[in-house]
Formats: structure tokens, sequence, C-alpha cells
């Protein structure tokens, strides 16, 4: 969701800060028309940006079924499959994430999901978005979640306890 000033925003139809069912931004050639996504469409940047689509990546790059923390793993030891696949996730998120700037202009971002405990996202993501920012002065930051995993669940109980 988004927080302003402390308090969740929540928009006249309820989807506030629901980024994942649109197109992913600049989409080069080779990503298009994308995956299918279970809304119906194609290309969805929530078919891109998450575990499963990072492991969908390295299978049509490479023919080989991975998960996500599998292709970290590999390109940690440096495998050079893997990291260009990671490469490829950074370059998408960094799109997907400029967007939001490029509207929002938002102090911080804070990643969510099981990738979101992998460091290196947050320093190639921030600078790779750079290129896609329609400004000359980058203050976003990009932030991991403050408990973890756990933090959508913990976020979610939190609201649930507010309510009537």
């Amino acid at each position: 969701g988004i927080c302003v000033h402390g308090q969740l925003l929540l928009g006249p139809n309820a989807i506030t800060g629901e980024w994942g069912h649109n197109p992913l931004p600049w989409p080069r050639p080779e990503e298009l028309p994308g995956p299918a996504c279970y809304c119906g469409k194609h290309g969805c940047i929530e078919t891109f940006l998450s575990g499963p689509g990072l492991a969908g990546e390295h299978l049509r790059r490479t023919g080989k079924t991975l998960m996500a923390p599998e292709i970290a793993a590999l390109a940690a030891q440096g495998d050079a499959a893997a990291e260009t696949t990671l490469q490829i996730y950074e370059d998408r998120l960094a799109r997907g994430l400029a967007s939001i700037i490029n509207v929002l202009d938002p102090h911080a971002i804070v990643l969510g999901g099981g990738l979101s405990q992998l460091q290196r996202l947050y320093d190639n993501v921030s600078q790779r978005w750079q290129q896609y920012i329609f400004s000359d002065i980058f203050h976003t930051r990009l932030l991991p979640p403050r408990f973890g995993d756990s933090s959508g669940v913990r976020g979610a109980a939190w609201l649930w306890r507010d309510q009537p």
C-alpha cells in the first residue's frame, strides 16, 4: 500500500498501491506481449517482478528450472547465466519503480516479498533507476522491509486491528 504521513492511503476503489497489474514500463521487444497473468492480461509487472517471474525468466533464457533463491545463490558464486537473469530482473525492477517515482515522488520505497531479502537489489536497482526517473536529482531511497518476510502479515494484522 501507499502510506502518506503515517496513514495508509485508501482510494475510492480500494486498489491504492496495486502496482503489479500495470504493464511493465518501457518494455523491450522480447518482453512483449509478456507472460500471461492470472488476471487475464499479459505482461503485468507481477509476472516479471516476483520470485516466479525471476524463475520464469531464467527458464526461458537457459532451459533450467530453478527457484529464485537458487538463481541468487548461483549468481553469487559467479554463474554467468544466473547473473544475467538477475541483471535483467534488476533492470525491470528499476523501470517499474521509476514509474512510481515519476508519478508519486516518494521519499522511500520499501520492497516486499521473498526477493526483498536479496541485498544486491538495494545497491543495483537504485543505480539503474536513475536512467528512467524524470529528474536530475535522486533522493528516493530503496529500503528493505523492517520485519523481513513477515512485514506484510504484520501490516495486515495492524490494519485489521483498527477495523470496527
